[in-house]
């Protein structure tokens, strides 16, 4: 990989107003985009959690809807992430042109990729914020260690939103962007401890699903926040998140601004 993709781009604070951008759009559909995270983890609850948990008895010494709970906030986290910068940020380079009317004005075009990841994360802290409460009221998380999945949630949107930036940045049209979706989220959302431990895999599927699957260690984490159970994987994972966050955060601006200029 050429040095100049992992050099620290610079950036100032109109950073925030891409950021700002984004979150007046999102007000105004507000309350459409409300629903998604509040109706979801309900559904998932009463159809996994409490439909089929009935025939489970415990999972990881604890009930399946617990087991489950804190999952659906890391798939939640995943896809907003993940989402808003692969087909929302795509549109609103490609379709809306909102990346050259920016541009056009004294911010940089490495401050505008770095403005959408921030909103990217931002939405995976919104949508964590909205189930959180329904998980409260179902009774499948514990307070108040649970309360910090919100913070958490900002750090693993965060690394979604500069993976799926990367693949927007190499993404040479909208449909493109189905690839990853089913060959690299899909197989996450399944396989990264959500619906089942991790440790039912072989050992060597293991090691490689926390070595390349991201959403694994938010998972991890989140569940070790949701029970209060905290142990030095989770710590582990926290800082592989943290680890990964940066180098893809470097990696994508210069990767959408070598698409972009040159």
């Amino acid at each position: 990989m050429p040095m100049s993709l992992l050099s620290f781009p610079h950036l100032t604070s109109r950073v925030w107003t891409v950021w700002s951008r984004n979150r007046d759009v999102f007000l105004k559909t507000f309350r459409v985009n409300f629903l998604p995270p509040l109706v979801e983890p309900i559904l998932y609850l009463l159809a996994l959690g409490f439909g089929l948990g009935t025939y489970i008895e415990t999972v990881d010494g604890m009930p399946y809807a617990e087991f489950l709970a804190p999952a659906l906030v890391a798939i939640s986290i995943m896809y907003s992430g993940f989402f808003e910068t692969t087909y929302g940020s795509y549109v609103r380079m490609y379709y809306q042109k909102s990346f050259d009317a920016i541009i056009a004005t004294p911010i940089s075009i490495e401050e505008v990729i770095a403005g959408e990841i921030l909103w990217g994360a931002t939405r995976s802290l919104i949508n964590a914020t909205i189930m959180l409460p329904v998980l409260l009221v179902f009774g499948v998380v514990d307070l108040p260690s649970s309360l910090l999945i919100v913070p958490f949630s900002f750090f693993g949107g965060f690394l979604f939103a500069t993976i799926g930036m990367c693949f927007t940045a190499i993404t040479p049209h909208i449909d493109t962007l189905n690839l990853p979706t089913f060959l690299f989220i899909t197989p996450m959302f399944l396989f990264s401890g959500t619906f089942f431990p991790l440790s039912l895999l072989p050992q060597a599927l293991q090691y490689i699903a926390l070595a390349v699957l991201p959403l694994a260690h938010v998972v991890i984490v989140s569940r070790a926040l949701a029970t209060g159970q905290f142990s030095l994987l989770a710590g582990g994972s926290f800082l592989w998140i943290c680890f990964w966050s940066l180098v893809l955060f470097v990696l994508a601006i210069n990767l959408m601004r070598r698409r972009l200029i040159i």
